[in-house]
């Protein structure tokens, strides 16, 4: 006999549809699996055998062919354990022929049965979506991550048992053998987002006016964001609550950053969104496909990860050098491209970039009192960080110690809502500006439409020419001024960039002091 059952399979962060197509029939017994396959998928014939005999159903002596078309695909993860048994129980006339007619299938399945939760089910439901299907069972644990995508049934199993017996079931009764999973996604948003934690808040920092203010600008632009300075002067405090005077993610938004975290594994069991702006913050330690994404079978790196939110790369000249070179590209293009024999694969990476570093191996110069660096051994550390690099960073300030005065101060530091309201009003004055078009921030304005977005008069442009001259600027930086004087003046509200937004935009340019 012979049986169809839809699944899907992941390319990227989306996916596609799978037909697996099961036959059984006399003959040697054996079990036959093909369909450009990896080792966990190829196992699944172990875990569907032993999981079916464990729940009473033994399968007769019989030869077994199972087909993942498209075959020239390459299918990975052991998702697929789920239709498989399906299939097998359609074939093998246990549930009715048509029983599981436009119902995609996604699982693993554990020796005893239990249906095992799911990398990328969200993605997987999208495209069954798409492709017409009706109704998807997927693990129990992956039911509200699946059920966020309108249009479209999710049901939540437990075992190989519930499904046998919601498939054997007539119409009319199976909504109480396996109802289907809604999700209210507008309380989803709802304040302190996923956990219910309240989110670090600006009012915690004391003094670092210049850091702080640098940060609303990076915030309300999407610009790259450096800080240098000693240890203990609050560059990780701050980085830490960037996230909280970013506005809220869109449902849009929350779906792209879902997809990436559901198909890297990372998904909490029962957990529907990601709501609250990713904060990814890697040791410098880490590797390069950790960082980009890669590996021998592709999975997102951290940069992915921290799409729509904030990389934090803390002691910034600790990175291994070609690690930080391997952001290059995805900075400019927001996105990154891994090639492997298998194919290609591209993950979004249309993150923040936020660095902390201190201004010398031991962390305090120019205090000669407490530094005692000599200047090449200045020079090769901060060399550590690459000119390219540097060239991509729109913002950098220097921070100085707290003076015990600020920490003594009973007067609160101006919140992060506050400073989100300003944000906010400035991101909604560039969606305005960029309607229509493909740019959403300041940050994302390519050279060919500098002229276009940051307009500037005779006195500008006489003051862009000196700052071109006496910066030694590459065309890079000057554009990445003008991107970030068009933020200040729209965090002034101001319709066009003036002499004083150009002089603070090139004040937050790294320091030739460091780096000469």
């Amino acid at each position: 006999m012979y049986s169809t059952i839809f699944s899907g399979a992941l390319h990227g962060v989306n996916a596609y549809l799978v037909s697996v197509e099961v036959d059984i029939s006399r003959g040697l017994p054996a079990f036959y699996m093909v369909g450009s396959l990896s080792t966990e998928v190829r196992e699944s014939r172990e875990r569907v055998t032993v999981a079916l005999k464990n729940v009473g159903l033994d399968v007769p002596p019989c030869r077994v062919t199972v087909n993942l078309s498209p075959a020239d695909r390459r299918k990975e993860g052991s998702a697929f354990d789920l239709p498989i048994a399906v299939g097998m129980l359609e074939a093998l006339e246990v549930i009715p022929r048509g029983a599981a007619e436009e119902i995609l299938f996604v699982g693993e399945l554990g020796l005893d049965g239990e249906l095992k939760a799911a990398r990328g089910v969200l993605p997987i439901v999208q495209a069954a979506g798409a492709g017409g299907l009706k109704e998807c069972i997927v693990p129990k644990a992956n039911a509200k991550e699946g059920a966020v995508i309108p249009g479209i049934c999710v049901r939540g199993a437990g075992n190989i048992l519930e499904i046998m017996q919601f498939l054997t079931a007539k119409r009319e009764e199976r909504e109480g053998i396996l109802p289907a999973v809604y999700v209210n996604t507008d309380s989803l948003f709802e304040e302190g987002g996923n956990d219910g934690k309240a989110q670090p808040d600006f009012s915690e920092v004391n003094g670092q006016d210049t850091a702080r203010r640098a940060a609303e600008i990076a915030a309300a632009g999407f610009h790259n964001l450096l800080m240098v300075g000693p240890p203990g002067a609050g560059k990780s405090m701050i980085a830490k609550r960037i996230p909280g005077i970013l506005p809220p993610l869109t449902l849009e938004e929350s779906v792209e950053v879902t997809s990436v975290v559901s198909v890297a594994g990372l998904m909490e069991e029962g957990e529907a969104l990601v709501t609250k702006r990713p904060f990814r913050s890697p040791h410098h330690t880490i590797s390069q496909p950790a960082l980009i994404g890669g590996s021998t079978v592709p999975r997102p790196g951290m940069i992915s990860l921290a799409h729509r939110g904030v990389l934090f790369l803390d002691e910034l000249p600790e990175f291994q050098r070609i690690v930080l070179d391997a952001l290059r590209q995805p900075l400019e293009e927001r996105r990154v491209n891994i090639s492997r024999t298998g194919g290609t694969v591209t993950y979004p990476s249309d993150f923040m970039l936020v660095c902390a570093m201190n201004p010398c191996p031991c962390g305090y110069y120019p205090d000669k009192n407490r530094c005692h660096c000599t200047q090449p051994q200045v020079r090769r550390y901060m060399g550590r960080v690459s000119g390219p690099i540097l060239d991509r960073i729109d913002l950098c300030v220097e921070l100085q110690q707290v003076e015990f005065d600020s920490l003594k101060e009973k007067r609160k530091g101006e919140s992060s809502e506050a400073v989100r309201e300003r944000v906010n009003r400035a991101r909604q004055r560039q969606k305005e500006r960029f309607a229509g078009t493909n740019y959403r921030f300041n940050g994302d304005i390519e050279a060919s439409a500098i002229e276009t977005y940051c307009r500037m008069g005779e006195e500008e442009q006489k003051c862009m020419e000196r700052l071109y001259g006496s910066l030694q600027l590459s065309a890079r930086a000057y554009h990445r001024i003008l991107r970030v004087a068009r933020t200040i003046a729209d965090l002034d509200e101001a319709e066009q960039i003036g002499v004083e937004h150009l002089m603070e935009a090139s004040f937050y340019r790294p320091s030739l002091e460091y780096w000469s």
